[in-house]
């Protein structure tokens, strides 16, 4: 039996095979696109490797297509359908076991049953990345964490794998709160690889979450041969350069970036980057800014897609796109297909709490904004604004929703709780432009016209920054 570079015995996996999935584990870990070509080539070598199977079936959820979903799945019953288990490594089982609790949409399951095999096998890289992404689509920022730092201990410092595990350690390190000591863990994995995006995704993060936004674009700036082209994850380090662009108060360089790099006629209209598109002009809607026929080109795009219920996180963005567009119909069409779906869901999947819980809110929420009702808006997100996390994304992705609410409570009058929740975030992020903007309009509305002059003087002090 053969076995991976880490000791990991592999069932039914010849020696060319075993070339090709290695080759697919390196261009997974640094989002290259080719690893669907290498993890193809590993399964036509050999169409019974079980680990083989377990990577295609991860890659057809992890980019939360629904599409590519059904299909993996089907795809995987049949190899299992003939599959003596029995013979197989524990290892495998395992893999075989949290491959289709997710499949059958039971991320939560998914997630425990890949705790588990990291405990079992730290240096599963697989598993690992796996469920570190698993991390990430559920919003499980602890878990983010310390997978990846509960492993790390087992890994030679030498290892070529132990840089990329270290920029998605960097990540959970930042969806935790520990800015410094992620910075220096995304640092430390792109001294090992310049050009691991997801470390780089990691450090970006970081700037943006403490407000250092020239930092942040000097340091993109420096490294634009490393991540501006040609990756998965080329698009969202975009949407990140472009938030930094919109703190500052550069319109135009924001609309260059979207015109250039996140939505346009080339674009693949995934899920991931239709949402990154959909909530950078989200921003600019509460900022009253008029991008109609951008909208209506994203709204299409979103429409093209026709999806069911599959991911929450992904409804809320394409209702975005409907409502910026003034489709508020499809809008509600969508909702209201959600609701359906919600009657014969099993309580398993994963996307029934997490609509149920927040999407449909959420949705309700941004069609209300878009109708200008503004203090429905606002009853609908208050409720679930401490368990935003729980539908997935990042806290920056997240930060969308939070301020559609402090819009929606600004443009309501609802000063008290307006004070309340821009208090929040600037004791958490004082430097931030739009933080002290919003403030200002407060101190407006509030009468105070000194305090907001004040306020308006700090945002474009530190948009200058």
């Amino acid at each position: 039996m053969t076995a991976d570079r880490h000791g990991h015995r592999m069932s039914n996996t010849g020696a060319d095979a075993l070339v090709h999935y290695e080759r697919a584990l390196d261009h997974l870990v640094f989002f290259r696109p080719e690893v669907v070509e290498a993890a193809d080539a590993a399964l036509a070598a050999s169409p019974r490797s079980v680990m083989g199977q377990v990577l295609a079936a991860y890659l057809g959820v992890l980019g939360t297509e629904e599409k590519d979903a059904a299909a993996a799945r089907d795809t995987f019953l049949r190899f299992r359908s003939g599959l003596d288990e029995e013979t197989l490594t524990s290892r495998e089982r395992m893999h075989l076991a949290a491959a289709a609790a997710w499949l059958d949409g039971d991320l939560h399951g998914a997630g425990r049953l890949l705790g588990d095999l990291t405990v079992a096998h730290p240096r599963d890289v697989l598993a690992l990345f796996a469920g570190h992404q698993h991390d990430f689509l559920t919003g499980d920022a602890q878990r983010l964490r310390d997978r990846i730092g509960g492993a790390l201990g087992a890994w030679e410092p030498d290892d070529p794998h132990r840089g990329p595990l270290l920029g998605m350690y960097a990540f959970g390190l930042e969806e935790s709160g520990h800015y410094e000591r992620a910075e220096e863990a995304g640092l430390e994995a792109l001294a090992r690889h310049p050009h691991d995006v997801w470390a780089i995704h990691g450090v970006v993060h970081t700037y943006e979450m403490r407000g250092r936004f020239t930092d942040g674009i000097r340091f993109l700036d420096a490294r634009t041969e490393d991540w501006s082209d040609g990756t998965l994850l080329t698009v969202h380090n975009w949407w990140h350069y472009a938030l930094y662009a919109l703190e500052m108060g550069d319109a135009a360089r924001v609309l260059e970036i979207y015109d250039a790099a996140l939505h346009h006629e080339e674009s693949a209209g995934v899920a991931m980057e239709l949402l990154d598109a959909a909530a950078l002009l989200w921003r600019l809607y509460l900022a009253g800014e008029d991008q109609g026929v951008r909208w209506a080109r994203l709204a299409d795009a979103w429409e093209r897609r026709d999806d069911g219920a599959h991911y929450a996180f992904n409804d809320a963005h394409a209702v975005m796109a409907y409502v910026g567009a003034g489709r508020i119909g499809l809008a509600e069409r969508l909702v209201a297909d959600r609701q359906r779906w919600l009657a014969g869901a099993a309580p398993a999947v994963s996307n029934r709490a997490m609509t149920a819980d927040i999407g449909l809110p959420v949705c309700r929420a941004l069609i209300a904004y878009g109708r200008q009702e503004y203090g429905r808006a606002v009853d609908l997100l208050l409720p679930v604004r401490h368990r935003l996390h729980t539908f997935g994304g990042s806290h920056a992705q997240r930060d969308a929703v939070q301020r559609t609410l402090v819009e929606a409570a600004l443009r309501a009058r609802r000063t008290e709780l307006a004070r309340t929740l821009l208090s929040e975030r600037i004791q958490l992020r004082p430097v931030c432009p739009y933080n002290w903007s919003a403030q200002a309009r407060l101190e407006e509305q509030l009468g105070d016209p000194e305090r907001a002059a004040a306020a308006r003087e700090k945002a474009a002090a530190q948009a200058a920054w």
